[in-house]
């Protein structure tokens, strides 16, 4: 029996902008499999990536115009920090291919139909995509193909996208071995803003407050770190511009979620103060459940 014939590639010619964790984990994804792009496109704002990105053989073609990167392209893909998302665009808007598919995999999705859609040429499909995947290492040496696999990633097109562009992209990610979600972009900034951005910020505000005491505190701090504050060191090693655009680009849902923790931090406090045992055990118990619960969706 002859063998199944393998996949045409989604895209003819496929264009990823920005080479850090998320662009160079794309790019070896799409290299180790052929089937998702038959020539790759890479460029990134900066020389020393993309001397690094050759130098790893990341993509077929390192373009250090953005121009003549997404020219003949049928996809493109951003993957810079959301606050670059307006000025890419002013560049590449207007060379970009009639019918090409542009993506991006930023944290935000309201600002990203904010940025975009009014720059968007006729012709063009715009299918926002955030995958649910990063370490707290950044740049183009940071990338594994491996990255999105048994991840979410969630697609935010805005009402009346062509289906085709939703379905090549969704493929796209299918093949990353993710699985698809599909939602509006407001659901979508809320959701992240407690699963992922509130967490962030917290973890950047311990590690300051630690980094605030006095000299003698702080030593024994870092050298006495238990397991708790270890993670929270690990998150606040994240990339600095992605995260400050991050926090601005969600200022609301963000706001919004701070709020809502910060009065159940405050309960909790007025427990220990008044020695509530029983609200203290029912707020473990939850954090609990939550963690077994992210264990059984293998999330965790």
């Amino acid at each position: 029996m002859a063998e199944d014939a393998p996949a045409a590639p989604l895209f003819r010619r496929l264009c990823i902008i920005g080479i850090g964790l998320i662009g160079s984990s794309l790019a070896r994804l799409v290299r180790e499999r052929g089937d998702i792009a038959a020539t790759l496109v890479l460029h990134d704002r900066s020389a020393d990536v993309m001397e690094r990105a050759r130098e790893l053989n990341l993509g077929d073609v390192v373009e250090p115009n953005p121009v003549r990167a997404v020219e003949h392209c049928d996809g493109v893909i951003l993957c810079v920090p959301v606050g670059a998302y307006h000025a890419t665009m002013s560049v590449i808007a207007a060379h970009l291919l009639p019918g090409c598919v542009l993506s991006d995999v930023g944290s935000t999705k309201s600002s990203v139909l904010r940025d975009l859609v009014p720059l968007l040429p006729e012709g063009v499909h715009l299918v926002p995509g955030h995958p649910m995947a990063g370490t707290e290492f950044s740049g183009p040496d940071a990338g594994f193909a491996a990255l999105f696999r048994e991840r979410w990633v969630i697609l935010t097109p805005p009402p009346g996208t062509d289906a085709a562009a939703v379905e090549r992209i969704s493929e796209m990610w299918r093949r990353a071995g993710a699985t698809l979600e599909v939602m509006d972009a407001a659901a979508h900034d809320k959701v992240v803003a407690i699963v992922s951005h509130l967490p962030h910020m917290i973890a950047f505000t311990i590690c300051s407050t630690a980094d605030d005491l006095a000299q003698e505190t702080r030593d024994n701090v870092l050298r006495f770190a238990a397991s708790g504050f270890r993670d929270f060191t690990r998150i606040a090693a994240s990339d600095v511009a992605m995260w400050r655009d991050i926090f601005l680009n969600n200022r609301e849902a963000l706001l919004e979620m701070l709020a809502r923790f910060t009065e159940d931090a405050q309960a909790l406090g007025r427990a220990v103060r008044w020695g509530e045992a029983e609200f203290i055990e029912d707020r473990i118990s939850r954090g609990r459940k939550v963690r077994r619960s992210l264990i059984e969706m293998k999330q965790a």
